[in-house]
């Protein structure tokens, strides 16, 4: 299922954004990245639309067509009716001519198997006794309600898309035919996938489009009008309605697009609100002109749908109507991991994240899911991790950098580019002589400091390290460090005050010198001494000079 959209690893950098875009949470975290669980998984596309960072990359089939081409059975390509917003003036005819180019034997569009659809459609509103339909044109709307909605399959339309109702058309029509369609979804490779025999490849228009330009194929623009091209209307909001008859008129007919308004409506169904209701759903906005791969390189809503009514005929393709039997298609219930913790579990688990009471549940979002609790059972499920809640992280640091500012023994101040103090710690408080935060908080810090230093740091970006000053007006020495902040242009000065350290040097110091005085004194003394013994000795006063000299030099250097 999720093989058709791959995570492309090294991109992929803990923003939570796929999570919060994905309608059905079908997404794990694990090591700070997104993995897809294909069996949750709709195949919606939206992770691929949003994602920031290219992280998710559709599964490229332009390989596995190349090698249709080279089996010799012709390969005819069933063309979404989108094509016509995706390719700007570029009608069938010369779509057809430049997939030929490419190998293709020819080129029909969706639409006709659309007709035949729209046609059954139809006929089940007529001749069968049902109280809700839901169209099944939408490979994601049918996942949908196979892997969440299990009660409503009863009303999910047991017809085969428009995709396989063309490719069934094309096989009858030419036996040892091969098909390949190309639209804007990735749910149809999935659905192609899954239904063996009938579509033997998928490509996006994405794909199509990089194969044009590496094989130099240049799409000519131009276009004939068609007047049995009714169907065209099929990929926009409505358009499934706008192509059928709607004869049973005690019947409400609506359309619906985006995977959330579908779900609001599925929940009403199940609750017994609903009935006698034909329900065209779409799983994306717009319906299919605003499929992943549309919306994620050119999102025009309203000029794609222009391009696509004003390409639809008033008439229908001509097609031959199989028997209803034939373009039958049966759905299933696809169970999926749904463990969910008991009460107890759940309190646990939110107490991991910093949820104690129901006060501490901000429900934010910013994970990606719609309430804490909600995210706690994703914790539970093994699909997030309790590091995804931002508040709490956040809450947890600037816990951890509290306690390390206000216990450090060393002054802490932190100043904007304007060098006005933003924040400082109680040391620093000690240090300068003030009372409170409140005194200095938003200030000039030359009222505090001399400015000269945090004026260069700032200016330079170059830190100041370890740095011996005496602060006059506090009678303080410190040991100050000034740095630069990578991110916001603020300032961190860490002041050491070595005040004590200082004094006890000025102390040796003074010890020395006077140690100095009284050698000299002695050395002095001893010289008169010397010499008096030196005359009766017959020694020469030098010789004795050096010596004491030596006797001083030790002293001095003790």
């Amino acid at each position: 299922m999720a093989d058709c959209i791959r995570l492309k690893k090294s991109n992929c950098r803990n923003c939570y954004k796929c999570i919060r875009h994905c309608p059905v949470k079908s997404i794990r975290f694990s090591a700070g990245q997104a993995h897809i669980i294909g069996d949750e998984c709709i195949l919606c596309g939206h992770c691929f639309v949003v994602c920031p960072q290219n992280a998710k990359e559709i599964v490229d089939e332009t390989e596995k067509v190349r090698v249709l081409l080279q089996t010799g059975d012709p390969v005819y390509v069933s063309l979404a009716p989108s094509f016509v917003a995706n390719y700007d003036g570029i009608g069938i005819e010369n779509m057809r001519k430049a997939l030929q180019s490419l190998g293709f034997a020819d080129v029909e569009e969706t639409a006709v198997g659309a007709t035949i659809v729209k046609k059954e459609y139809d006929r089940m509103l007529e001749e069968d006794p049902r109280d809700i339909i839901i169209t099944s044109c939408c490979h994601s709307i049918n996942l949908l309600i196979e892997k969440y909605f299990p009660k409503e399959l009863e009303y999910l339309a047991d017809v085969v898309s428009p995709m396989q109702a063309h490719c069934m058309d094309i096989k009858r029509r030419v036996p040892n035919a091969k098909t390949v369609f190309i639209g804007p979804c990735v749910a149809k490779k999935d659905e192609a996938q899954q239904a063996e025999g009938i579509v033997d490849a998928v490509l996006t228009f994405e794909e199509l489009t990089t194969w044009l330009k590496a094989e130099k194929i240049t799409l000519e623009e131009g276009d004939t009008p068609l007047e049995e091209s009714k169907a065209r209307f099929f990929p926009t909001t409505g358009g499934i309605l706008k192509t059928m008859e709607k004869k049973k008129t005690d019947f409400t007919y609506m359309a619906l697009d985006g995977v959330e308004n579908c779900i609001a409506a599925l929940q009403d169904i199940e609750q017994g609100n609903i009935h006698n209701c034909f329900i065209e759903m779409s799983a994306c906005a717009g319906s299919c002109i605003g499929g992943p791969v549309m919306e994620k390189y050119h999102r025009n809503p309203v000029r794609d749908y222009m391009k696509v009514a004003k390409a639809a005929g008033e008439k229908d393709f001509m097609v031959e109507q199989p028997h209803p039997s034939a373009i039958r298609k049966s759905f299933k219930w696809r169970g999926r991991n749904d463990r969910r913790p008991d009460e107890n579990e759940l309190k646990e688990i939110l107490r991991e994240m910093g949820k104690y009471r129901p006060l501490d549940e901000l429900n934010c979002g910013t994970c990606g899911y719609n309430t804490c609790r909600e995210k706690a059972v994703a914790v539970y499920q093994g699909k997030a991790e309790v590091s995804m809640c931002l508040p709490f992280l956040k809450e947890k640091a600037e816990g951890f950098s509290d306690t390390i500012v206000k216990n450090t023994p060393n002054a802490i101040i932190v100043l904007n580019e304007k060098l006005e103090v933003q924040q400082l710690n109680a040391a620093a408080l000690r240090i300068l002589n003030l009372r409170s935060e409140s005194d200095v908080l938003g200030g000039p810090v030359i009222r505090i400091l001399e400015p000269g230093a945090f004026i260069k740091v700032r200016d330079t970006r170059r830190g100041i390290f370890h740095e011996r000053i005496y602060l006059t007006e506090y009678g303080r020495y410190v040991e100050q460090t000034i740095v630069p902040a990578e991110k916001g242009r603020m300032l961190l000065c860490i002041m050491r005050d070595v005040t004590n350290e200082e004094d006890a040097r000025a102390e040796k110091e003074e010890l020395s010198r006077q140690t100095m005085e009284v050698a000299d004194k002695v050395v002095d003394k001893q010289m008169r001494i010397v010499q008096e013994i030196a005359s009766l000795l017959g020694e020469t006063a030098a010789e004795t000079k050096i010596a004491l000299y030596k006797l001083k030099e030790s002293i001095k250097n003790e």
